[in-house]
Formats: structure tokens, sequence, C-alpha cells
């Protein structure tokens, strides 16, 4: 009787596959590891590790330079979840027990990379940072970020709160609380049931993109690359809007003359 109810709750459901996908290898992104990479190719090493020690945005990065990495990025998981996703089409119409719930994770899998990745530019901080176990507040957050990827409202909203929340107190964790039982929770929930239903909506359009062998693999890829990539550009929109990934200007003792009293004074 549970199991049966766990099944049709479509936020349990959704919840599932999200803790299953955040345990394939390589979904995980190693925050300093991705950073450092990602910016190589436009910033000072300087810049490159305030970021990691603080976030991009204390580092004073340019927020066009943040969505040119975030565009590199984008462009990457979508060319790799596409191939996966056309390779697991091959099999056919035989293999359609197996091959789709291991499209529909490896799938999530991708959109959880690139929801870590526009995160950890967007001056988010590390998501798994206290270890292996994906606890509340961390699940609550990546529900939230596909949520946006899903165009959902209630989400946009409520990633916003957290954002504002973190950044008033200048935090460097997530708000706890507010993801796991306060203001934030409640939708949390809303979307998680929403993402549920939409999830078994998606796998029957696996299904029938999966019945013909080679076709299948082109249709199923060709579905990844057309959904994947506006999902990601949309979550993208969204971070870089957020009053936390807004550059910090950097200040330092300095002196002004004519006034005779030290003063902060900005460095660009």
């Amino acid at each position: 009787m549970a199991t049966s109810k766990v099944i049709e709750d479509p936020e349990s459901r959704f919840s599932a596959v999200l803790v299953g996908a955040a345990k394939l290898p390589g979904v995980r992104i190693n925050r300093e590891a991705y950073l450092r990479k990602a910016l190589a190719r436009y910033c000072s090493e300087d810049d490159i590790r305030r970021a990691i020690e603080e976030t991009p945005a204390a580092a004073g990065i340019p927020l066009e330079v943040l969505d040119k990495a975030a565009g590199d990025s984008i462009n990457y998981e979508a060319t790799k979840a596409s191939a996966l996703s056309a390779a697991a089409g091959i099999p056919g119409l035989l293999f359609i027990p197996t091959t789709v719930p291991a499209d529909v994770a490896q799938y999530f899998g991708h959109m959880l990379r690139i929801a870590q990745k526009l995160a950890y530019l967007y001056s988010w901080p590390d998501l798994f940072e206290d270890g292996d176990d994906l606890d509340d507040a961390t699940k609550g957050v990546l529900t939230l970020f596909v949520g946006v990827m899903f165009g959902t409202q209630s989400a946009n909203a409520a990633v916003g709160k957290v954002a504002a929340m973190m950044s008033k107190q200048v935090a460097k964790k997530l708000p706890q609380k507010a993801l796991t039982q306060g203001v934030v929770y409640p939708m949390v929930k809303k979307v998680a049931g929403y993402l549920g239903v939409q999830m078994t909506k998606q796998t029957f359009a696996k299904t029938v993109s999966k019945a013909i062998p080679v076709v299948g693999a082109v249709v199923s890829g060709g579905l990844t690359l057309a959904t994947y990539l506006p999902m990601a550009k949309r979550l993208k929109k969204h971070l870089s809007g957020l009053e936390l990934t807004k550059p910090t200007p950097r200040v330092v003792e300095g002196e002004v003359v004519e006034v005779g009293e030290p003063v902060a004074e900005v460095v660009d």
C-alpha cells in the first residue's frame, strides 16, 4: 500500500528520480575545479582564486564574463546529453523497459550538472559541501532550479526568495530552515509535485521516440537537444538577473588629498 502511494504521488516520484540522478557517477560538480576551469579563459588567477574562496560576485567578475562562461557550459552539457540520449535510443522497442528509466535518469543527471555549474558561476554556495548525502536543503534548491528550467513561476519566485536571503546575510550556505520548514518549503513541495507530473509526460514521449531502432536514436537525441538547451538557458537567465550575482566592488584603504581624511577607495 505504501509503495503504491509513493508511485502514484507525483511529488514523491520526482524526489525519487532527483535523488537517484544525484547519485549517478559524474553528476556532482566539484565547485573549485569547475570555477577554475570555466573562468580560466576570461579571468586572472587572482580573480579566480577569490571567486573560489568567496564568490564570483565578491571577486568583482563582470556579469558579461559569467554569461560567456555559462554559455560555454550550457553548450557542452547539451551536446553531451543529446549524444547519450541518442545512444540510449538505439536498442529499440525490445529494450524499452530498461533504456527509458536509464535515459530519464541521465537526462535529469545532466540537468543537475548544468544547474550546479550555473549556480556556482552566479555566486551560489557549494551544494554538496557537507558530504555525499543529498540533504533536504540541497534537494529543495535543486528542485527549484529544475522547476525554473521547466518554466514554473512559483519556482522563479522561490529561487528569488532564497537568493535574497543569502544576499542579505552574505551567507556561504543555503538557508536550511527556509528550504526545509520555512516560507520556501511549501513552494518546494508544490514545484516537486508539478515536476512529477511533467516527468511522467516526458517519459511517455521518450518511450514513443524509442519504438523504432536507429530512427528512435535520432528522434531521442533531437528531443533531448530541443528541450535541454532552452531549459538551461531559462535557468541561466533567471540566475543571472538575481541580486546575488551582481559584482561587489572591492574596497581598500586609501586617501583623498582634497579632504585629507582616509576614506574607502573602490578598486575596479
